[in-house]
Parts: C-alpha cells; structure tokens; sequence
C-alpha cells in the first residue's frame, strides 16, 4: 500500500507538470516542469524524502529498460540516419563533454561556496566565543578586587 501511495504523489506531481506544460506557452517540456515541481515540493516540504524515497529507487533501476523502445525505434529508422550519422555522433559527443564539463564546474563552486560559508560561520563563532572570553574574563577581575 505504502508504494501506490508513493506512486501517486510522484503521479500527482507529473500530472501537474502536464497541466502546466499545457497552460504556459513555453517551449519547455512538461518532465522539466515535473522535475522542478518535485525539487521545490522537497526543498519546501511540502513532500517528505520517505514519502516517495522507495518508489523513486524502483524508477531508478528500471530506467534503462524504459530506453528500450527508444532504441528499438532507432534500429527501425536506422537507413534514414545512415546519412546524418556522422554528424550526429559528432555533435552527441560534443555535447555529452560540454555537459559534463559545465556539471563538474557548477558542482565545483557549489561545494567552493559551501565551505567558504561554513569557514566564514567557524570563524565568526570563535570571534564571538573569544569576544564572550574576553568580556566573562574582565568581570571575573572586577569580582575579586
């Protein structure tokens, strides 16, 4: 039961991001709406991780048989791809490295500006604890006068 449960809700979610792909008149597909739906019903909390952790793992190790058809698809309309192929391995490679590349950057001053965050609070936290030091110490010498 927990697993239609969990089900639904991403199911609620993706029928969402279909009415919105078809009420706004952008040319962004209605998974890209899904997807930013989700992030923001969990970053809000609005859903829980639990609430759709297991089922989200299903989908997961399923993925690549859902890419099936796809490539059923391509062996059919392989003779008309023949002429465009070089170019269209070309460009997927080039693209698959741009992806990457721009991926690994982001990632990397995410993590850069995390731990410049986290450098900045440790060091405002010891000035603060030297500054309450410092002030207790002072009080402490005016007690024993």
């Amino acid at each position: 039961m927990k697993y239609f449960r969990q089900f639904g809700i991403i199911l609620v979610v993706t029928f969402m991001a279909e009415v919105l792909g078809y009420l706004l008149p952008l040319p962004i597909p209605s998974s890209i709406y899904g997807l930013v739906l989700m992030l923001l019903a969990l970053h809000f909390r609005i859903i829980k991780l639990p609430q759709v952790k297991e089922a989200s793992v299903f989908l997961l190790e399923i993925m690549p048989m859902m890419f099936i058809p796809a490539a059923v698809g391509l062996m059919v309309v392989f003779p008309s791809l023949r002429s465009i192929l070089f170019p269209v391995v070309i460009i997927t490679v080039v693209s698959t490295f741009v992806v990457m590349i721009v991926a690994g950057r982001v990632t990397q001053s995410v993590i850069l500006s995390d731990r410049r965050r986290a450098d900045k609070k440790i060091q405002k936290d010891s000035l603060n604890a030297a500054l309450l030091k410092k002030e207790d110490g002072g009080n402490d010498e005016r007690d024993s006068d």
